[in-house]
């Protein structure tokens, strides 16, 4: 299939950036990260520079092929990555406008590519457990409700891909954040370290420069594993607490 490729191209942080258009062929069986390929194949061939942009496993995991695509975060699909887009979801001739996310936090590196580095300084920050948990034989004498460990699970499926926050209107990382408090803190090993985790890791997220949480729900439409908003209200009384009683 032939498609109309608008593309935003930067060459740097600080560069100005415009959108560039492309012709490709593709093939319907291809991922759109395949057909990106393809266009730099192309573009290589013809002696021009190809196209940066992020990836890594390509099967859904990694949360690196971070991209917009026709306004959308990973593209039109639900609970979809950009890489596990295929190219048949499109049309004979269609326009697919492709950019970087869009957040002060996530500045861009060049072309598609952004700096996320942001997400792993809140992980730094109280995104893990410090204390002493035993060998692996000792996890499994601890007895954990069946109703928290399903939605710990459920929260440490993030991928910290950051569509959340390029979903949101005030490019908030609340989903993200909230997510890792959960799914640390609703376990028994988690929960010594629960109010300053909650304390630490918001705080680093605001010093970040992440919006505020409007409650729009964008993040958790956008979100490629589904990450409830129910997280985000556990980590707004747990943060509440957390402020109470330091007082």
């Amino acid at each position: 299939m032939n498609l109309k490729l608008k593309i935003w191209r930067q060459k740097s942080q600080n560069a100005k950036g415009a959108f560039e258009t492309y012709q490709v062929n593709a093939n319907e069986h291809m991922s759109f990260l395949e057909m990106l390929d393809v266009l730099n194949e192309q573009l290589i061939e013809e002696k021009k520079e190809p196209v940066a942009f992020d990836h890594d496993c390509r099967e859904g995991i990694c949360g690196a092929c971070s991209m917009v695509i026709n306004g959308r975060p990973h593209g039109p699909n639900k609970a979809t990555t950009t890489c596990q887009l295929h190219m048949r979801f499109f049309k004979e001739g269609d326009e697919i406008v492709i950019e970087p996310f869009r957040a002060r936090a996530f500045p861009v590196i060049k072309d598609l590519v952004v700096d996320r580095s942001a997400f792993d300084r809140i992980i730094q920050a109280g995104g893990y457990i410090s204390v002493n948990t035993g060998q692996a034989q000792d996890g499994n004498a601890i007895p954990v409700n069946r109703d928290c460990a399903s939605k710990s699970f459920d929260a440490a499926a993030c991928i910290g891909c950051g569509a959340c926050v390029a979903a949101c209107p005030n490019g908030s990382a609340m989903l993200f954040t909230a997510a890792k408090v959960s799914h640390l803190g609703l376990l028994p090993q988690g929960k010594l370290e629960h109010t300053s985790r909650v304390r630490n890791m918001v705080k680093q997220m605001d010093e970040e420069g992440f919006g505020f949480c409007s409650n729009v729900g964008a993040c958790e439409a956008e979100c490629p594993k589904e990450i409830s908003l129910e997280n985000i209200a556990r980590m707004n009384r747990a943060m509440i607490g957390a402020v109470l009683t330091s007082e």
